[in-house]
């Protein structure tokens, strides 16, 4: 990573573990996840790190900060408390050629596609800074890379593939993904494609996601060793059922979008909006055994559902006059007159007000009227609201639960023209009022991300849909349970990395204890 105007510096104190791919969603998140939880618990002091995210999917640390979810997971992977410096890049797409950049855990201004590259040489200084930092601390970083490896035509522009690993001298795993087919291409062809001083640092290759008997590719393993002189270190059975917040909302399609709802499921429907952003909002929900949850792309799709949800969204007025366009609108509004419930998150939130204003063209401009199922109103600024938060929920029949913990993402102020807020935040200034609910509290809206991963909450939450419809409450204990699951899947996806990764080689190429 060649930064202009900067002298050459020490090697960093930290050794590097570069996880590259043969393309997008390989798996290269959650290798480096897997590896990271290894080595961390072998004892190894061990941080993430990637420069530059692009995801609608993100997180606020404790300090205010914005950064991707997916390099959350991974600090967590590491027994560490996220920051910024872990991902100082996350690009967060506006429309398909416009990107608000965010940079160090701030909005550091919005760039074309075209125009992006011209701040390379900056960017790159933002990422050299934050990736000293850490490696100033750690004994190993684990980096993980964007898209593909040999992507030969953004060279000279790349600041997150190899440029990040000459910085750091780091060895490099690659990972390829045979389920979605063309492995043999996948690895032989980005070999091909890469420099030789590049193939140098490649440690060996990475089969992920096979289905079926393993030992049915003991013959692709040595065509591949064969054809390439690099080693297969290990192949990653495709692991089911396996729950860990992915990337993107690409991630949603192949999974949630059918699934079925009946009787005795609390049925939720989830709005699937094409800018939607944080919908790692509803993995706990999903978990849990009494709910059947769907992504709704068509008005069809929320028939029979409980609960609606209007998620979170990076272009509030757009996607709201998606939902109108492609007929959400009314059949939301009957879903309330039939005495069914509705929920906004974020700008979902806003979307269920009377209107959002934009006078400072934050997003499009002018006026736009919401569903008006809530009697507030919305103004957007640029100016992003981004804290951790804490509240007790107002909410009738889920008010007698433990503190909620979560997080705000967003632009604008929204203001209650009448009704009750449903959730009182606790902070160092004080208490202050959050969201809006109906006075039958059937409709409700909150700017807090995450409310539904604290197992109190969503318990009580989700009792209170099942008592309209007839249904016997179940435990707490059963949604502890769930929150407990989803806290030891790391360690569950670790055990099957290290069983199935020659972690050996691993080590003794690093010089670091046996995992």
């Amino acid at each position: 990573m060649n930064v202009p105007g900067t002298s050459a510096r020490q090697a960093p104190m930290a050794k590097a573990l570069a996880i590259l791919g043969t393309g997008s969603d390989v798996g290269k998140s959650l290798v480096t996840a897997g590896l990271g939880r290894i080595f961390h618990r072998s004892g190894v002091r061990v941080a993430p790190f990637k420069a530059q995210n692009m995801s609608l999917n993100s997180f606020v640390t404790v300090e205010g900060g914005e950064m991707g979810r997916a390099q959350v997971l991974q600090a967590q992977a590491c027994g560490l408390r996220p920051h910024v410096d872990m991902n100082p890049i996350l690009l967060k797409p506006e429309a398909d050629r416009r990107s608000q950049v965010i940079v160090q855990g701030k909005v550091w201004g919005r760039r074309e596609a075209g125009s992006y590259f011209d701040s390379q040489a900056e960017l790159a200084h933002f990422a050299r800074q934050s990736y000293e930092r850490l490696a100033s601390q750690y004994e190993l970083i684990v980096i993980e890379g964007a898209g593909s490896a040999a992507e030969v035509n953004l060279r000279d522009r790349d600041i997150v593939n190899w440029p990040v690993v000459e910085m750091a001298d780091a060895r490099v795993i690659l990972v390829a993904d045979i389920d979605r087919g063309g492995v043999f291409a996948q690895v032989i062809g980005t070999l091909d494609l890469l420099e030789a001083h590049e193939r140098e640092r490649l440690l060996g290759v990475v089969i992920n996601k096979f289905r079926g008997d393993r030992r049915l590719f003991d013959d692709g393993v040595a065509i591949l060793e064969q054809r390439t002189g690099i080693p297969v270190l290990g192949v990653l059975p495709f692991l089911r059922d396996l729950v860990l917040d992915q990337e993107d909302s690409v991630t949603i399609e192949p999974g949630l979008t059918g699934i079925s709802f009946s009787r005795e499921t609390v049925n939720v429907a989830v709005i699937l909006l094409p800018r939607m952003s944080n919908f790692t909002d509803f993995n706990a929900l999903s978990a849990e055994p009494d709910v059947a949850l769907r992504y709704a792309k068509v008005p069809e799709d929320v028939v029979d559902a409980d609960v609606i949800i209007l998620p979170g969204s990076k272009q509030t007025i757009q996607d709201l006059q998606d939902v109108k366009e492609k007929g959400f609108a009314p059949v939301v509004a009957s879903h309330v007159l039939a005495g069914r419930e509705v929920v906004g998150l974020c700008g979902g939130f806003q979307m269920l007000g009377g209107r959002i204003d934009d006078p400072h063209q934050v997003e499009c401009g002018g006026q736009t009227e919401g569903l008006r199922l809530l009697s507030v109103e919305t103004e957007l600024h640029f100016e992003k609201q981004t804290r951790q938060v804490q509240a007790n929920s107002l909410l009738p029949g889920v008010a007698d639960v433990e503190t909620v913990r979560g997080y705000e993402i967003h632009v604008g102020l929204t203001a209650r023209r009448g009704g009750r807020p449903c959730f009182r935040i606790l902070d160092e200034a004080g208490e202050r009022e959050d969201g809006a609910v109906s006075a039958d509290g059937l409709v409700w809206g909150t700017y807090i991300h995450g409310v539904f991963d604290d197992p109190v909450f969503r318990r009580a939450w989700l009792n209170r849909v099942r008592a309209r419809k007839g249904l016997a409450p179940r435990p707490v204990a059963d949604s502890m349970d769930v929150t407990q699951r989803l806290t030891s899947a790391l360690d569950e996806w670790a055990d099957h990395v290290a069983r199935h990764v020659d972690m050996t080689a691993v080590c003794q190429a690093l010089q670091l204890p046996l995992a």
